[in-house]
């Protein structure tokens, strides 16, 4: 299957997972702002990050690393690496970019790639979002991050692990199907299907949505079984109650809540690096 077919198909899926939201038990008020109706775009683009915020960064923006700009942060001697794949607003979101700098305080070197190439979506896009995807493909992208982990290789990265957002969870799921990475984590994904879950080859851990319709619940334990029935794969599941979708990465954080569930979430994400990464270290050292 080509890139766009898979795209094709990749956006369909979404879609439906629109239409199953009415099958989604309702969201208590004080926790989840829903769409409004006359709203043509996806739930997963509600909340949008103001890109042109100015945030307190400790990284640095690298104009090309292995062929994509990025936001580098961490110590660049380090031996593992992180990459986290953005959601469709892409790399420059400031929650986004705080996030990897905390990731990098545990040791990491983290890279957020700007693999929309200059073009988030926004919502003052010429084109209607159904159109902007079909030229923003996932599978591309994931192409795309292979060389820049191969440009990190180069420079003395030995293990890698990447996380997902949205959008970027795609990228990170075709990641996990190839030799390049040790570990995956996904957190509200988009575009996955449970036929990806059966074709992963690493550990992988989904931070799910109480009340997300692009990744129901229901999906999300479609996913787990696909997962259990390749016994030599390790994965976790937990769905975090009282959130929506982009819970982790584009919460409000003027309220407490919200804030303390997305820390939660980056907590169990860099948990499950440090279980694989950690290893892959003593591994090294062992071997040495």
């Amino acid at each position: 299957m080509d890139a766009a077919t898979t795209v094709r198909s990749s956006l369909l899926t979404c879609l439906l997972f629109v239409l199953a939201a009415a099958l989604a038990p309702a969201a208590p008020a004080s926790r989840l702002v829903l769409p409004s109706p006359t709203r043509s775009h996806l739930s997963c683009l509600d909340n949008p990050p103001d890109l042109t915020a100015a945030g307190d960064e400790a990284g640095e923006l690298v104009a090309d690393l292995g062929g994509l700009q990025a936001y580098v942060t961490g110590p660049r001697s380090s031996a593992h690496a992180i990459i986290l794949a953005s959601d469709y607003y892409g790399f420059q979101a400031p929650k986004l970019r705080k996030i990897a700098d905390q990731v990098a305080d545990e040791g990491y070197l983290v890279v957020v790639p700007d693999l929309l190439h200059g073009d988030p979506y926004t919502d003052e896009a010429k084109i209607p979002f159904e159109e902007w995807i079909k030229t923003h493909s996932p599978v591309e992208a994931t192409e795309n991050t292979k060389a820049l982990i191969a440009a990190l290789k180069e420079q003395g990265v030995s293990a890698v692990g990447v996380g997902g957002y949205c959008w970027g969870a795609k990228v990170a799921v075709e990641l996990s199907k190839s030799s390049e990475i040790e570990v995956v984590v996904i957190l509200h994904p988009s575009l996955v299907t449970v036929d990806d879950m059966k074709e992963v080859k690493h550990p992988i851990e989904i931070l799910g949505a109480e009340f997300d319709g692009i990744s129901p619940p229901p999906l999300l334990h479609q996913f787990e079984q696909a997962l259990y029935q390749n016994k030599r794969i390790d994965h976790f599941l937990k769905i975090f109650p009282g959130v929506g979708h982009s819970f982790a990465s584009r919460y409000d954080a003027n309220d407490p809540f919200a804030v303390e569930t997305a820390e939660e979430a980056r907590k169990d994400m860099v948990t499950w690096f440090n279980k694989y990464l950690k290893k892959h270290k003593e591994l090294s050292l062992h071997e040495s």
